[in-house]
């Protein structure tokens, strides 16, 4: 727990083998569930959860595999939604990838735990580090980012393709995951520790 919450943290993994495992032993252990959702993986991605888990057996850490790909958003979906089942209060998604820094967990948190925001999203522009970023890629980013700027109309966002969020138990609760389709997959039954 985390200051009274209960937080689980959602990482969708698709072909993650090389980084799944410093991802998920670096969560903090304040985290009361980490949820992997393996996406139809082609390499050793849900062995290599399945070996932490044994590993690991104080790691609260449950694996899910789909039985096709979705796509990051469907395994995002997915963990949300037993996110939901387990009555977490704060639901964090960190990519499988090891490139989103568990130290800055306590910045998204803030603000849902003083009830001034429902949803929080990273921001990799804050640091100097983006200079690290090929100059073709900050192109793209800054592009994305205006244009999503001008369709949503919030000036304010500065890094809408950081997939490093956390969001409410209540924000997660006025979501219809029924009417939610990714890639045209509504309803698709996922595996909670039993298939590859």
């Amino acid at each position: 727990m985390y200051k009274e919450w209960k937080i689980a943290v959602v990482v969708p993994a698709y072909n993650e083998a090389q980084l799944i495992a410093k991802t998920v032993v670096t969560i903090p252990d304040f985290i009361d569930t980490i949820i992997v959702v393996d996406d139809k993986s082609t390499d050793d991605t849900a062995t290599i959860v399945k070996s932490l888990q044994r590993e690991y057996p104080e790691l609260p850490l449950i694996l899910i595999t789909h039985e096709r790909n979705r796509g990051v958003g469907g395994a995002i979906k997915t963990g949300y939604e037993k996110a939901l089942a387990l009555d977490m209060d704060i639901t964090v998604v960190m990519g499988g990838d090891a490139q989103m820094d568990p130290d800055q967990l306590p910045k998204l948190l803030g603000p849902i735990l003083g009830g001034r925001a429902e949803y929080t999203k990273g921001n990799r522009l804050e640091y100097d580090t983006n200079l690290e970023m090929p100059r073709i890629r900050r192109f793209g980013n800054g592009a994305l980012t205006l244009l999503t700027k001008i369709a949503s109309g919030y000036w304010g966002v500065i890094d809408p393709q950081n997939g490093y969020s956390a969001i409410s138990r209540r924000a997660l609760k006025e979501m219809r995951f029924s009417s939610i389709s990714i890639w045209g997959v509504k309803n698709e039954t996922s595996c909670y520790d039993t298939c590859l």
